[in-house]
């Protein structure tokens, strides 16, 4: 059975793409198929794993304004068990195009269920707002990852991505499916100063068992892994910052039962 997570934060430079593309490199490592849907306008992770942009006509957001089919959008990577539902940058008007679909909540959701369950997880990079692509994301999703950055204001915005979250959760409760938060993943961390222990700590107090043991630390092996393309476990198997997203992936696998 296929397990559909997002990963959002409406704050940007949390680590919500480095954090979908190593996770999905990580649980590819322990041999679950995954597909990562990389609905952010920037494409990065699209990029990161190995995808020229200009080697593709369509994208996932065609498949939103409902000109293509997930199916005929999706392609393989150089790792066999991770598939991409790849993004352009040249995206305009994109939430106003959905908006006036009837079923706007729902053309992700509707879409993946046919191609889904071909695989172990699919992992949803979501962009760094709360529209309705990330509301399309979220109502496809069996549960929500929040990258959290171990700095000053950290929890700055999250009461409006919460709200969001409900909002869905209310949703999806009228069709009898259910919206999790999976896990709160704490990025970023420089273990020089007590600071970032300080925001671990009082994000811990808020959301409790729901930040992962797994803390991802600050590395500049993440730096030059996204400069060259790469995932940072394929680019730096070694580093702070891939073993850390590989004790991840197994949380993720553990979490999910």
């Amino acid at each position: 059975m296929s397990t559909v997570i997002s990963i959002a934060n409406q704050k940007g430079g949390v680590g919500k793409t480095t954090t979908a593309i190593n996770l999905a490199s990580s649980l590819a490592m322990l041999g679950k198929k995954v597909l990562l849907i990389d609905l952010d306008y920037q494409a990065n992770a699209t990029t990161c794993l190995g995808i020229d942009r200009g080697s593709f006509d369509h994208s996932v957001f065609d498949c939103l304004v409902e000109r293509s089919r997930l199916a005929d959008v999706t392609l393989t990577t150089d790792n066999p068990l991770i598939d991409v539902l790849p993004a352009k940058t040249t995206v305009e008007g994109i939430e106003e195009q959905i908006i006036l679909n009837t079923n706007r909540d729902f053309i992700l959701d509707t879409q993946l269920k046919e191609i889904k369950e071909e695989y172990d997880y699919v992992l949803i990079d979501c962009p760094p707002s709360l529209g309705y692509v990330t509301t399309n994301a979220m109502m496809a999703s069996d549960g929500v990852i929040v990258p959290v950055q171990c700095e000053f204001l950290a929890m700055d915005g999250l009461t409006q991505l919460l709200n969001t979250i409900r909002l869905v959760q209310g949703k999806k409760k009228i069709n009898k499916e259910t919206l999790t938060i999976f896990g709160v993943l704490m990025t970023m961390l420089d273990s020089r100063t007590t600071s970032g222990y300080q925001v671990v700590n009082e994000v811990k107090t808020y959301f409790g068992e729901k930040v992962f043991q797994t803390i991802i630390p600050r590395n500049i092996s993440c730096s030059n892994a996204t400069f060259y393309g790469v995932p940072v476990t394929q680019f730096s198997p070694k580093s702070k910052s891939s073993l850390s997203y590989k004790q991840l992936a197994k949380e993720v696998i553990q979490r999910n039962g």
